[in-house]
Formats: structure tokens, C-alpha cells, sequence
């Protein structure tokens, strides 16, 4: 069985106001995307269909593992993270934040700045990490400095949407609201 996109993409959009030493994004929101490739593929089937679709959108995918258990941030780079088996409870917005349940076939999308953290899982969790290119990761456990925070809000947008490419949330929220 081969995993195969599920059609119409459905996005929960949410904003993040700064969170103790956790920045989130003051401009971008997360977008949460459910149900976007059969989660009843098997781990590896459905972990190269994300990295084909995310390739194929414009988002290189980097790595293939879990989310960190403690709380961190990216400033410089914005992340989309697949989820290819298990389930997981991620703490997004940094401690104290909201805790968003990812099943398998399951997608977010985490602007530059937020805060995430793994609460708890299930099943073998196999996610697929993407970023845009030449944007490369940071792994930020403390608050940034002014310049710091401004080279974080200066990173480009991505030119599309990690799931739906030209079309989708992304598009939408991040480059038509900005």
C-alpha cells in the first residue's frame, strides 16, 4: 500500500503570543495540518511519501527521528515536521503552552521562534523534519538578543506551502496576511 494524499487539505490556524524565553512569532502563525497522508501506510511508506511531498513543494527534508523532550526553538529557519508513525502530545508556544495531539499522516508547520516540546508518545514516533532552503536550523533553549530577534523576523518567507505547494494555508496566512 502506498500513501497517498487524503484531498482536501484542513488547517487549524493558531497564533502564539511570546512565552517566557520563547519568542514564538509575533507575524506568522502555526498552521496544523490533519489527516494529510493515509496514516495507516506503513512507517516507512508513509516517511517517503512526506519527504517526497515536502521535496516536491519546495521544502528539503533534513532528517528523519522524533521532537525533542524539552523545550526549544528555531530562529533561524522555519520548520514543517510530518509525522510518519506513533502519536504524539507536542507542547507548542514554549512551557506552560498549548499542548496539540499529531497522529500519524499529520503535519505542523512552526514559524521561526516556536516553541515546542514533546510531552509524551506513542508507537514507534517517526517524524520527517523540512525546512526551506537555505534556511539551517538552530536549536535555542534561551531568549534572544534584540538583533537576534530581528534577524529572526527578517527570514524569508517560503514560496509555498510544505503540503499544498502553490496553493494552501501557508499561502494564505503567512504570505497574503504579512
Amino acid at each position: 500500500m502506498q500513501a497517498h494524499t487524503r484531498g482536501a487539505v484542513h488547517a487549524d490556524v493558531f497564533r502564539l503570543g511570546p512565552r517566557d524565553w520563547v519568542p514564538n512569532n509575533a507575524h506568522l502563525p502555526v498552521i496544523l495540518y490533519r489527516d494529510v497522508l493515509d496514516g495507516d501506510a506503513s512507517g516507512d511508506r508513509l516517511a517517503d511519501a512526506f519527504e517526497a511531498m515536502f521535496q516536491r513543494n519546495g521544502w528539503p527534508p533534513k532528517w528523519r527521528n522524533g521532537v525533542f523532550d524539552y523545550h526549544h526553538f528555531h530562529s533561524s529557519a522555519h520548520e514543517v515536521l510530518g509525522i510518519a508513525g506513533g502519536t504524539a502530545d507536542v507542547i507548542v508556544g514554549g512551557p506552560g503552552g498549548r499542548v496539540v495531539h499529531l497522529e500519524a499522516g499529520d503535519v505542523i508547520l512552526l514559524p521561526a521562534g516556536t516553541g515546542h516540546c514533546l510531552e509524551s508518545s506513542s508507537g514507534p514516533l517517526n517524524v520527517i523534519g523540512a525546512y526551506p532552503p537555505g534556511q539551517q536550523w538552530d536549536i535555542r533553549r534561551d531568549a534572544l538578543t534584540d538583533k537576534e530577534r530581528a534577524a529572526m523576523e527578517a527570514l524569508p518567507f517560503p514560496r509555498s506551502d510544505p503540503v499544498g505547494g502553490a496553493q494552501g494555508p501557508l499561502i494564505e496566512h503567512w504570505l497574503n496576511e504579512a
